[in-house]
């Protein structure tokens, strides 16, 4: 007999995308693991529990470093793996792209670990470098230099190499070179390596597609790989030339287009190697999916190959291209930045309310003799619908509607009629939704009529600022209640956010078979808050978040897990009021200024009295240092910002 937790766990899928990472407990609470087959375990409503004691209210980050640990070990057993059972002769090394999470503990985490391995760092930008330059790194890790650079990006560049960093200067136009070697003439010591991004005529898939093929952004053209190399054997700076790089999106979910780029990548490599170039290092590149959806399927939200898969095809094609063409196997480095990062960040927020769609019924609706007859009509559809002829009836009604509609605009009946029709109405649609619900096959007029019917919870958080792929995308996360998952879910819903944007909505789930248009829920808790979490947010989403409304920043907690269950070993408060309006320039002397100034006006014209204004000010004044959030249960939200 199958329990309700499995029920659980099979209508949310948490088996198919959670990695081993997550689970249901008997309490019906959602846990997670720090690692796969770890009888350890943290409670997502025991830590948020205890963060509202401490005076954290939701939103809040969770965040799970050893998440992240894991992630990397997984990876370089993948890869080890597939090493020694094709007995290639080259080394596998990672290098984490510091712009899917540049958050310093999600750093340093993965250096903490990946350093066993010799893991290093991706850097895009000039500030994303100067971060990098000073985390310890293990001395034969890569420092990898992508995106567009100036001369001050590639100066920088130098003085990483000098002070002790294996630094590649990746060369992604001709201009660069000019200054990588101008720079070189003044240089002593030790020189940063350089790097070609070859722009393939191989192509990704998914939504990032576009990274690869000839239109890419990025990449030198086979003419400019010959001039650059014609350059460097000219400048009697050939030797500095180590690495070739590719890269053909992100999120890549079909294996089929990750077999064919590393095969006409590692053809490019193995032609330069016979130039007597003595490049050893091969970066294919990020792109390794997440499986988000728990499908297993080239869909945008998943991926139709494992991390072992994935390592297989790689060092299998690579391996073959290489035998053929009579060169050594190169190091082959990857940037899997999302496939690190994602798993080991949760957002946990409270159902503020439920948003009324439709007509409630506030009043029983007794048809009277005087009522019009379209209200007559649809009464009577609602008295007689049944399995057998809800379809029709629900065509009726929406005859009958529209018809009441040009009624009421050409003043033919009253408010109160037109009021009463909609609630006859939704009736309708209601009780066929019930009966087109138990058929074997939904016709998408029903689906649709199921969407429009189904509620829609106020939820505490910003999707703009805490899961934008969702809004800019069309990107799904899993989201699961943290409670009562020892019960069936009896409400279908979606979830609007608290921003003043109709955007601000999820209405799109992760599904195995298909995408959702509606998420099995609970009853909302009149006493107690109910709260859900957005799971696999740790890539991308804290950097690409943005201030719309100004809600900033959720607050943060970091987690440990260990035998005991877990240890929150840091707060950090999330984004408070004044943070957020000072970003957008209003100094906190201008705004109590002009609001006193505004009070005092008010005194003076004997609107106010003293005390008055006073209270007003205090309050104003005080809320600087609140939560841009909502409340949970209406207690207003203070205190000093920082680190608890």
């Amino acid at each position: 007999m199958t329990t309700a937790i499995e029920q659980t766990l099979e209508t949310y899928g948490i088996e198919n995308w959670g990695a081993g990472y997550f689970d249901v407990n008997r309490k019906g609470n959602l846990i997670v693991h720090p690692s796969e087959n770890d009888s350890r375990a943290a409670d997502l409503k025991e830590i948020i529990d205890d963060l509202a004691r401490r005076g954290i209210g939701t939103p809040v980050l969770l965040r799970f470093p050893q998440l992240v640990a894991s992630q990397v070990r997984k990876l370089q057993r993948a890869f080890s793996k597939s090493i020694r059972e094709y007995e290639y002769q080259g080394t596998h090394m990672c290098v984490y792209p510091m712009k899917v999470n540049q958050q310093r503990a999600v750093v340093e985490e993965y250096l903490r670990e990946g350093s066993r391995y010799d893991f290093g760092l991706e850097a895009g930008s000039k500030a994303e470098l100067y971060a990098a330059l000073a985390l310890d790194q293990s001395s034969e890790s890569l420092l990898v230099l992508n995106g567009f650079k100036d001369e001050e990006f590639i100066q920088l560049a130098f003085i990483g190499a000098k002070s002790g960093k294996r630094v590649v200067i990746v060369i992604e136009k001709l201009s660069e070179l000019d200054h990588v070697l101008r720079i070189a003439e003044t240089h002593e010591g030790d020189l940063p390596m350089i790097g070609m991004r070859v722009k393939l005529y191989s192509k990704g898939s998914g939504r990032w597609e576009k990274s690869g093929g000839e239109a890419a952004k990025f990449g030198l053209t086979t003419t400019e790989i010959l001039e650059t190399i014609r350059r460097l054997q000219e400048a009697d700076r050939v030797d500095m030339l180590r690495l070739l790089h590719f890269h053909i999106g992100s999120q890549l979910t079909d294996i089929k287009r990750i077999k064919n780029a590393m095969k006409e990548a590692a053809r490019v490599y193995a032609k330069v190697r016979l130039m007597k170039v003595p490049i050893e290092l091969l970066d294919v590149g990020g792109g390794m999916a997440v499986d988000y959806d728990g499908s297993k399927t080239a869909f945008d939200s998943s991926a139709n190959y494992t991390a072992q898969e994935f390592a297989n095809d790689v060092i299998y094609t690579i391996m073959q291209v290489c035998d053929d063409e009579n060169v050594p196997h190169p190091t082959i480095i990857q940037e899997s930045g999302r496939f690190l990062a994602a798993y080991h960040a949760i957002l946990v927020t409270n159902v503020v309310d439920e948003i009324e769609t439709i007509v409630e019924d506030i009043t029983p609706i007794e048809i009277d003799e005087d009522d019009p007859q379209v209200v007559v009509e649809l009464g009577d559809l609602r008295e007689t619908v049944s399995v057998k002829n809800y379809r029709e009836y629900y065509h009726d009604a929406l005859e009958h509607r529209e018809e009441m509609f040009t009624m009421f605009n050409l003043g033919l009946i009253s408010l109160e009629d037109r009021a009463k029709g909609e609630v006859l109405f939704w009736d309708v649609c209601e009780r066929a939704d019930k009966y087109a619900q138990q058929a074997k096959y939904v016709s998408e007029e029903f689906g649709e009529l199921r969407r429009l019917l189904c509620a829609k919870y106020l939820t505490n958080f910003s999707v703009f600022r805490s899961v934008p792929d969702h809004w800019a995308i069309d990107q799904l996360f899993p989201i699961v209640p943290i409670h009562g998952l020892n019960k069936p879910p009896t409400e279908y819903a979606t979830l609007c956010d608290i921003t003043c944007d109709s955007d601000g909505i999820v209405d799109k789930f992760v599904d195995l078979h298909d995408v959702k248009q509606v998420l099995e829920l609970h009853p909302i808790p009149k006493d107690e808050p109910y709260y859900l979490a957005f799971l696999l947010v740790g890539a991308y989403q804290e950097v690409m978040g943005n201030n719309h409304n100004l809600f900033g920043a959720p607050n943060e907690a970091h987690v440990h897990i260990d035998e005991g269950g877990y240890l929150i070993k840091k707060v950090i408060r999330g984004t408070s009021i004044g943070q957020a309006v000072e970003r957008a320039r209003y100094e906190r002397s201008l705004l109590h200024d002009g609001f006193r100034r505004m009070v005092a006006q008010r005194v003076k014209r004997a609107e106010l009295t003293e005390a008055e204004a006073a209270e007003l000010i205090e309050f104003y004044e005080s809320r600087f240092d609140a939560y841009t959030y909502l409340s949970v249960n209406g207690k207003p939200t203070r205190g000093k910002r920082g680190r608890d």
